[in-house]
């Protein structure tokens, strides 16, 4: 299976391009723009083409969204007229007033902002004109590189002591990089073996937990990491902001229907918070040894 990925740095583009690297089965092509023409298609004969979420669509410009979105769709009319599929990763903040429970797919997000509503009119075209489609929104995507990374944000503001913002009155699914990378291929590789089950599906870690009291679990255990490796690093504090006084918003996704179409699996964000933390700790051990490697 050939699968091609624009925005080659984008953090769930670096996690498909390792979970590819240990695999014979799946070839990845990346590109490093955010857009791809028909010609270029038609000469990689990929399986599918895959376009990153825009992690952060609420607090990006409005013009950024729009840009983005038409893209997307520049996307979708050349893998209609090349016929290739198309799978489009999709923020959760589509959502934009979340759910007292669980969001299921047939729930097509309905924002009131401007720019969110565009994603939504792209999303109905890939539903209306591009029948070899998935769409699949994903929770806020975690991971320690790339762009969009999140907790390689949090770990760097962290680290060299200044304070980190989070909402204590939103409620979300934090989803890690590398588990819808690894989600997508297997998703995919049934495809290509005549599944045909095409559609949107929700792909987000288990555990629904506010954004600050996520921030704070990060915190915790890189000190933790920290201090048991005999460092001590002081590291910035979490501030919670509120920003729905009046009800508290749940944004939490349903991810049902991947478990029983694809059999895929949610991992817990606790599990794959700690992973990370332990590479990112080998890695810093790598750089101090190369630096007195090098001053010696």
């Amino acid at each position: 299976m050939k699968l091609l990925i624009l925005d080659a740095g984008h953090c769930l583009s670096l996690a498909l391009a390792r979970a590819c690297s240990q695999r014979s089965d799946t070839e990845l092509v990346t590109d490093p723009t955010i857009g791809v023409e028909r010609d270029r298609l038609e000469s990689l004969k990929p399986d599918a083409l895959i376009i990153p979420p825009l992690s952060r669509p609420f607090s990006v410009t409005p013009a950024a969204v729009i840009e983005h979105a038409e893209l997307v769709e520049a996307c979708m009319e050349a893998c209609q007229d090349v016929g290739i599929p198309l799978v489009w990763c999709v923020s959760d903040q589509l959502y934009e007033d979340g759910h007292p429970t669980p969001i299921d797919e047939h729930v097509i997000p309905a924002p009131r902002d401007d720019g969110l509503r565009r994603l939504v009119k792209t999303g109905d075209r890939i539903r209306a004109e591009c029948p070899q489609h998935l769409i699949v929104r994903v929770g806020p995507l975690f991971a320690l590189e790339g762009t969009h990374s999140w907790l390689g944000e949090l770990l760097d503001t962290m680290v060299i002591g200044e304070s980190v913002r989070a909402e204590s009155d939103l409620t979300l699914c934090p989803t890690s990089a590398d588990a819808v990378a690894m989600a997508l291929i297997g998703m995919l590789q049934q495809q290509v073996c005549g599944a045909d089950a095409w559609g949107s599906y929700h792909l987000a870690g288990v555990e629904p937990v506010s954004a600050y009291t996520f921030v704070c679990m990060v915190r915790t255990q890189l000190n933790t990491r920290l201090e048991g490796r005999g460092e001590e690093v002081s590291l910035g504090e979490v501030k919670a902001l509120s920003h729905h006084h009046d009800q508290p918003l749940r944004r939490v996704l349903n991810c049902r229907r991947v478990l029983e179409v694809f059999g895929v699996h949610q991992k817990p964000w606790r599990l794959e918070v700690g992973r990370m933390l332990d590479g990112w700790c080998e890695a810093r051990d790598a750089d101090a040894a190369s630096e007195q490697g090098s001053s010696t």
